[in-house]
C-alpha cells in the first residue's frame, strides 16, 4: 500500500515538472501584428556576453504571468537589423504556471564587434497610440587586443667592485641650485607677462608695424543630434530652417536624418541612432505641436514644401525610449534637451511626452540664445583649467534668425510679416 501511495506522488511530481518546462524557439520573421486584445508589456529586458568561443549574447526577458497571456502570441526581439519571433510550446495559457507572477526566458544570438542595440516586445503589439511596448537595451563588445609575445629574458652581466664598501656622501652646490630657482622663476614671470600684453595689445602693435590681421582658425565645431517627430510641411519646413541655422551660424556640427538617408539605410534607424546620440554632445528632442497649434495658414506653392523622410516615423519613438532609459541617471540625461517651436512654453502633461519632462526645454525664438550657450557650454567635471583661461571669444551676429523666425510663425498659423522688425540675437555663437 505505501509502495502504491509512493509511485502516485513521484508521477504528480514528474507531472508538475514537466508542466513547467516550456520550451522557446526563435525564428526570423515579417513585421508584426497589431490588435486590441493583447497581452501586457514585458517586465524587464537584459542581456549580457558570451566568451564561449564564438561571440554571442545571452537575451533574456521576464513575462507577467497574468490573465492576458490567454492574447500572448510569442516575442518580438530585434537585434539591429534582424527581427526574430520567440514562440512557446507549449503555450503560457496552457502551461500550468500556478503560483508564479513572472517566468524568465533566455535566447542565445550571434553579435558583433561594437555596439549591438536590443528591443523586445509581446506580440501581437497593442494599437498605436496605446504606449511604447517595447523594452530596450544595448551592449557593446570591444574587439579583442592582439597578445604580444614574451620576450625571453636575456642574460644581462653585473661586475661588482668589492674595492668600494662604504656609500659616497653627496656634495650638494646650493648656490647653483638657488639661482637655477630663481631664474625659473624669472622666466615665468616674464612669460606670463609678455603674454598679458600680448593680448591686451598685440594685435595694435602689428598693425602700426605694418602687419596684416588674419582671421583666427575657427575651434572645432560642437556635435549635435537632431531629433524631431513626423509631423506636416511647415513643420518640417521649421525644422530644416533650425538644422540650417545651427549649421551654419551656430558653430555645431549637426548631425540629422534627412541628411543621412543613405547612411541610416546601411544601418538600420536604431543602430544609426544609437551611434549618433554616442558621439554627440548634446541631443535636441524637438516637440511635437499640439492640435490647438496647428497651421491654419494656407499652403504656398511658390517654393517647393520639405518632403518628410520616412525614418523620422521610427527615430522618435526610440529617442524617446533611449531617454527613458537614461532617467535614473542625471549625468547621462542632461545631454539631452527639448526645443518647442513656439514663443511660449508649454509642459502641461498631454502637449509633453513623459519621457521629456525631465529634460532641460527651450522655446524658439524666446530662448534662441540660451540655447546657443547651451550647445557650446561643458559640464562642470569635464572643464579643464585651459578651457578657463584660454576661453574663445563669441562674435554676436543677427544674420540668419529671420528664415528660423519666419518658419515657426508659419507653424503658430501667422503669416510672415517682412516690415516686422525682428529682435536682435544677442548671442549666436560664431567662434573665432
Amino acid at each position: 500500500m505505501m509502495r502504491t501511495v509512493g509511485l502516485i506522488l513521484l508521477l504528480c511530481l514528474a507531472a508538475q515538472v514537466k508542466s513547467q518546462e516550456i520550451e522557446v524557439e526563435c525564428s526570423e520573421d515579417d513585421p508584426p501584428s497589431f490588435s486590441d486584445t493583447s497581452p501586457s508589456f514585458l517586465v524587464d529586458l537584459n542581456v549580457a556576453p558570451v566568451t564561449d568561443g564564438e561571440i554571442q549574447m545571452n537575451i533574456s526577458w521576464a513575462i507577467n504571468i497574468d490573465a492576458s497571456i490567454e492574447f500572448l502570441n510569442g516575442t518580438r526581439i530585434v537585434i539591429d537589423r534582424s527581427t526574430y519571433v520567440c514562440k512557446y510550446k507549449p503555450a503560457l495559457a496552457k502551461a500550468q504556471l500556478n503560483g508564479s507572477s513572472q517566468k524568465w526566458f533566455y535566447y542565445l544570438a550571434e553579435a558583433s564587434y561594437g555596439l549591438n542595440s536590443i528591443q523586445a516586445a509581446n506580440l501581437p503589439l497593442p494599437l498605436p497610440g496605446s504606449g511604447m511596448p517595447y523594452k530596450f537595451v544595448s551592449i557593446e563588445i570591444p574587439r579583442p587586443k592582439p597578445r604580444l609575445k614574451e620576450a625571453a629574458p636575456a642574460n644581462v652581466d653585473f661586475t661588482v667592485n668589492k674595492e668600494l664598501n662604504d656609500a659616497v656622501p653627496g656634495n650638494f652646490d646650493f648656490t647653483r641650485i638657488t639661482l637655477a630657482i630663481f631664474g625659473g622663476l624669472a622666466g615665468f614671470m616674464t612669460l606670463g607677462s609678455c603674454y598679458i600684453l600680448y593680448t591686451r595689445y598685440g594685435e595694435n602693435v602689428a598693425t602700426h608695424l605694418g602687419f596684416k590681421k588674419l582671421p583666427a582658425s575657427p575651434t572645432a565645431p560642437v556635435p549635435v543630434l537632431v531629433v524631431y517627430p513626423a509631423e506636416d510641411p511647415a513643420f518640417q519646413a521649421a525644422v530644416v530652417a533650425l538644422v540650417e541655422f545651427l549649421q551654419s551660424y551656430g558653430g555645431c556640427s549637426v548631425a540629422v536624418d534627412m541628411w543621412q538617408q543613405r547612411k541610416i539605410a546601411e544601418l538600420g534607424p536604431m543602430r544609426w541612432l544609437a551611434e549618433k546620440v554616442k558621439t554627440a554632445q548634446r541631443v535636441l528632442i524637438v516637440s511635437p505641436k499640439f492640435s490647438s497649434r496647428r497651421s491654419r495658414c494656407p499652403p504656398n506653392h511658390t517654393f517647393p514644401e520639405p518632403s518628410i523622410p520616412a525614418s523620422a516615423f521610427d527615430l522618435y519613438p526610440l529617442i524617446l525610449n533611449m531617454v527613458a532609459g537614461h532617467a535614473k541617471s542625471s549625468r547621462d540625461l542632461a545631454k539631452f534637451c527639448v526645443v518647442q517651436l513656439s514663443d511660449e512654453r508649454d509642459n502641461r502633461p498631454c502637449n509633453l511626452a513623459p519621457e521629456l519632462r525631465a529634460c532641460k526645454s527651450f522655446c524658439l525664438m524666446k530662448d534662441l540664445t540660451k540655447l546657443c550657450r547651451s550647445l557650446h557650454s561643458q559640464d562642470q567635471d569635464d572643464k579643464k583649467i585651459s578651457d578657463v583661461i584660454f576661453r574663445p571669444r563669441i562674435v554676436y551676429r543677427e544674420k540668419g534668425q529671420v528664415k528660423l523666425g519666419e518658419a515657426i510663425r508659419k507653424i503658430e498659423g501667422h503669416q510672415p510679416n517682412i516690415s516686422r522688425p525682428l529682435e536682435p540675437l544677442k548671442s549666436v555663437v560664431t567662434i573665432i
